[in-house]
């Protein structure tokens, strides 16, 4: 590919209008964008009326998994319940989530700054709004207090049936 007058200048004008070097190439075809790159240092254009800008993409998540039941076929998927709602009664639910943070010395709720190793994590309100805070309770063997760890971590008896539900499709498939 060879540079004629017309691609120079078209290469001149999207430079100028802050387009990238991946960019020009594409528009112009035949070209890579590393010629793009030489073709502008040979030329001296170095300035830019606005810096070049990656498009930001939202990122991708992950598609879950199908299961299988044990005749081989696909089973419709779950909607997850949290551990919240697993083994504990309405009324300990409602009582755990509007248990208030503990004041410090000081009279005011820990922060992401005060917080301390020993103190419960569990985070109360929302972080956007100038009252958010941490529990501060005394944490017991993790990062949250015995309430709070109540909801966070599933109970032994959940875990031990979705192993056994494993072990089960394992033998089934051989």
């Amino acid at each position: 590919m060879a540079w004629t007058e017309e691609r120079v200048e078209v290469l001149k004008k999207l430079w100028a209008e802050g387009h990238s070097a991946s960019q020009i190439a594409k528009e112009l075809g035949g070209v890579t964008r590393n010629a793009v790159i030489g073709k502008v240092h040979r030329l001296g254009l170095s300035g830019r009326a606005t810096p070049s800008r990656p498009v930001k993409r939202p990122p991708r998540l992950a598609r879950p998994k199908p299961k299988l039941r044990p005749d081989g076929t696909v089973a419709a998927s779950k909607v997850a319940r949290p551990a919240a709602e697993v083994g504990l009664k309405a009324s300990e639910k409602e009582s755990l989530v509007a248990l208030p943070p503990k004041p410090l010395a000081d009279g005011e709720a820990a922060s992401i700054l005060t917080l301390r190793d020993s103190m419960c994590k569990w985070p109360i309100g929302d972080p956007a709004d100038p009252r958010f805070a941490f529990c501060g309770r005394k944490a017991s063997g993790g990062p949250y207090c015995a309430e709070h760890a109540k909801v966070a971590f599933q109970p032994p008896k959940k875990r031990e049936r979705k192993k056994a539900d494993y072990d089960y499709v394992r033998k089934i498939a051989g």
